[in-house]
Parts: C-alpha cells; structure tokens; sequence
C-alpha cells in the first residue's frame, strides 16, 4: 500500500512539474535550444502531439527506443534527443 501511495505521489509530483515545465517554455522560444533543458525540451516537444506521461511509464531502454524513434518525426537534432532522453532515464 505504502508503496502505491508513494509511487503515486512521486508521478503526481512529475506531472505537476511537467506541466509547470510546459507553461514556462512557451515563454522559453527566444532561448537558444543548446541552453534549454530535457525536461524544457520534452515539454516543448512532445506535448504537442502527446499526453505527457510520468518519465516511469517505461523503463530506461523502452525510452530510449521511444524518443530515438520519434527524433526523425519531431525534427530533433542529436543533442535535443540526448537531453531528453538523460532527463527521462533521469526521472524514472
């Protein structure tokens, strides 16, 4: 039980700064890409087409097969998929 709750609040906590996260890189668009963060470039990104989802849904390797997979349909230079997927692996 303990372990549910925990893990609940851990992805709420996630989803909330995510959120925050894509509210305050709206803003972030006169910002060079190689000074935004993962998690500024996740938001920006991947919210466009996706729901986000807690960085826990998948593990490590499944990550890194997701967002290598979408690099060519989201037009990401290597360094964007690098930070987004080392924020991703980061958060799970």
């Amino acid at each position: 039980m303990k372990t549910k709750l925990k893990k609940a609040s851990k992805t709420a906590i996630v989803l909330s700064a995510s959120a925050l996260l894509f509210g305050l890189t709206s803003c972030s668009g006169n910002m060079p890409i190689s000074q935004r963060s993962g998690a500024q470039l996740w938001g920006e990104n991947c919210a466009h087409c996706h729901n986000l989802r807690s960085p826990e849904t998948l593990n490590d390797e499944k990550w890194e097969v997701a967002v290598t997979h979408m690099r060519t349909r989201a037009n990401l230079t290597a360094a964007e998929t690098e930070k987004i997927i080392d924020f991703l692996k980061s958060s799970n």
